[in-house]
């Protein structure tokens, strides 16, 4: 067993050195900069006190550092967890309650020990049912969700909060009139000056910018905003150890909204992680290892009041562009954390919650993908439909129901190409031993009495009638003249019962015509099965080809020399 793939602290820690950790120092700071103001606006967000966002970047990061196999995600409070988080919530208890902070917590410990059940078993391959659109529909959703409940606010209005965006819609179109005019004003110059830093450069640590200039503002001019919602008292300290409380009856209640979590953590985890290894080559992504990782953080996380927590877009591009190498620029902003804990959060008392707003709106804003969309409309129509209907679903039935639609459409689309795999006729090249697709090579030579059939999937129950009526109809196009099919079988990576019965069931109908039935280009697996399901009982093995011109040499001539060699070898092989 290699340790080092067990906890991947181990590969980096022992070779660490004082080059690694100047980046990793600026790293760090950099993004427990960015994390302390957004883990209390994200914990908003939750319906949670601002405090819990503090305490979800301190456990959960630190054992992501020593089990994730990332250097450089950045793990925590984020947007689109809290949102979920608030949606499952906030039907069991009232917001920001006793009842609620407990329940959100141990959401946290059924999420972890879900995602660390799964890594453990090696399910990480479950992400592979969400394809790129359905991810993208579901992001720029809950982007688009998250940026509208926080209207609320950023006008100083009490919208409905909601994930269903008509409801969102409709009440802030009729509560529009009664915003609040300093709110508005603070909110949207804060909104105007994260974009004008972002756009001189993304390294500014522009959500802290606004912070200051919030807290600066409602401090020494407070009198003339009076009207202006702030954070008030933040408390000071570390969270304690404790075991979350629970009941039979509250777990049941929580359990969709926590596969749901754990889904959509997972998702964005791998997302952001995969596109932070494509820019090195020190380390590689392991999803089943992410799984421990993330489970390990919420569940050591639920033991010290943190809500549900996982990797972060912004920070974690941010932790990478400013040259984290390792994990201890996670440990760095964990050290930043707790000394904001201990000292800092008297500080945070006049911060304006519209200010917050304005970080959430900027940062998930960024989320919604109009430049994907474009793409899959120009690449793939179906796929940018997959992408619309995901979208239209999360934000018209809610979080989870939107999901649940996505990996719906992403089965059915799965199985229906599948089923109804790419099927042609082949002919041979000219002056060639080659035969290609006859839909894109006009020159190739079709003759009467053969038919060259080609069938790109794997060959099982859901298509195996698929295959019989196509190669029934190519060969009814022959008619009287054909005497040989051959099935090149290079495209077909498997075979299950149902696809055997069926190919034994067509060979022995055109045997019946006098037509022979020869086999191309077969894999060894594929053949495998083949002949274990008695393949051999109705045709020769002598009738297995590596390609389809010697199939058809062999029609032609007779010639057994090369062949009967061939037949050996494979008949040893399979003995």
């Amino acid at each position: 067993m290699n340790i080092k793939k067990i906890i991947p602290i181990l590969e980096w820690l022992p070779n660490y050195n004082t080059s690694l950790f100047k980046g990793d120092l600026v790293a760090g700071i950099t993004v427990g900069i960015i994390l302390i103001p957004q883990g209390i606006a994200y914990a908003l967000i939750a319906g949670l006190p601002p405090i819990y966002g503090l305490y979800c970047a301190l456990v959960p990061q630190v054992m992501y550092a020593v089990f994730g196999s990332s250097r450089q995600v950045a793990i925590g409070p984020v947007a689109m967890d809290s949102l979920i988080v608030a949606t499952g919530v906030s039907t069991l208890a009232l917001a920001g309650s006793e009842s609620y902070i407990s329940i959100a917590i141990l959401l946290a410990l059924m999420v972890g020990t879900i995602q660390f059940i799964l890594g453990i078993f090696s399910l990480g391959f479950i992400v592979n049912f969400l394809s790129k659109p359905v991810i993208t529909g579901f992001t720029s959703a809950v982007a688009l969700i998250i940026g509208l409940n926080q209207f609320r606010n950023l006008f100083g209005v009490d919208f409905f909060q909601s994930d269903q965006i008509q409801y969102i819609i409709i009440d802030i179109w009729e509560q529009f009139s009664t915003y609040n005019a300093h709110t508005t004003i603070i909110g949207l110059l804060s909104v105007i000056t994260i974009i004008i830093f972002r756009k001189i450069n993304k390294k500014i640590p522009n959500a802290l910018i606004v912070v200051i200039l919030g807290i600066l503002t409602m401090k020494f001019f407070g009198s003339s905003f009076n009207d202006v919602s702030i954070v008030k008292e933040i408390p000071s300290g570390l969270p304690f150890f404790g075991v979350p409380e629970f009941e039979i009856d509250q777990i049941k209640e929580l359990l969709p909204i926590a596969l749901t979590l754990v889904m959509v953590g997972f998702l964005e985890t791998i997302s952001i992680g995969k596109s932070l290894e494509a820019k090195q080559d020190e380390y590689r992504i392991r999803p089943n290892q992410e799984l421990i990782a993330l489970g390990l953080s919420n569940i050591a996380g639920s033991f010290f009041k943190a809500y549900p927590s996982t990797s972060s877009f912004s920070r974690s591009a941010i932790n990478q562009e400013s040259g984290a190498k390792t994990g201890m620029a996670a440990l760095i902003s964990v050290v930043m954390v707790v000394i904001t804990l201990l000292f800092l959060t008297p500080l945070f008392y006049f911060l304006p919650k519209t200010v917050l707003a304005a970080i959430i709106i900027v940062a998930v804003f960024n989320l919604i993908n109009f430049k994907e969309a474009s793409y899959l409309w120009q690449a793939n129509k179906l796929d940018f439909w997959l992408m619309m209907s995901t979208f239209l679903a999360t934000l018209l039935l809610g979080i989870e129901y939107g999901i649940v639609v996505g990996v719906g459409l992403s089965l059915i689309i799965l199985i229906y190409r599948t089923s109804k795999p790419y099927v042609t006729e082949l002919g041979k090249v000219p002056n060639s031993n080659f035969y290609r697709n006859k839909n894109r090579f006009e020159e190739v030579i079709i003759e009467d009495d053969i038919l060259i059939f080609r069938f790109d999937a794997q060959l099982f129950y859901a298509n195996a009638s698929y295959f019989r009526d196509n190669l029934d109809e190519m060969a009814a196009k022959k008619g009287s003249a054909l005497k040989l099919i051959v099935l090149d079988a290079e495209s077909i990576n498997r075979v299950d019962s149902t696809g055997v019965e069926m190919l034994k069931e067509r060979i022995r109908f055109y045997q019946k015509k006098d037509v022979k039935f020869y086999f191309a280009g077969v894999k060894g697996p594929v053949r495998d099965d083949l002949f274990k399901c008695g393949i051999l009982d109705i045709i020769d093995i002598n009738h297995f080809f590596m390609r389809a011109n010697q199939a058809v040499k062999f029609y032609k001539t007779g010639d057994r020399k090369h062949q009967e060699k061939f037949a050996k070898y494979i008949h040893q092989s399979y003995k």
